[in-house]
């Protein structure tokens, strides 16, 4: 599976989704995920990928991890992988 099928997978289990309903340009807020959801798929996206993303729940909009779409989120993702690898 790849990093943006498994990462849509999260979000939408989150949102109470079918995966189809997630698209790259969806936000959080258009997904009807509030800032709990928020970390708890963060908590899943690190657990699944075996990374630790940069993110403080306080200040979810501070800090260099952009969540402001699901293409975001991934291409996030994508580099805390390559870093690590």
């Amino acid at each position: 599976m790849s990093v943006t099928d498994k990462v849509i997978e999260i979000i939408a289990e989150q949102a109470v989704l079918e995966p189809s309903d997630v698209t790259l340009e969806s936000t959080l807020e258009d997904l009807g995920i509030d800032s709990m959801g928020l970390v708890e798929s963060i908590f899943s996206i690190e657990e699944a990928f075996d990374i630790s993303v940069p993110f403080n729940a306080n200040e979810p909009t501070q800090g260099d991890f952009d969540i402001s779409s699901v293409a975001s989120i991934i291409a996030g993702i994508e580099k805390l992988i390559a870093e690590q690898g």
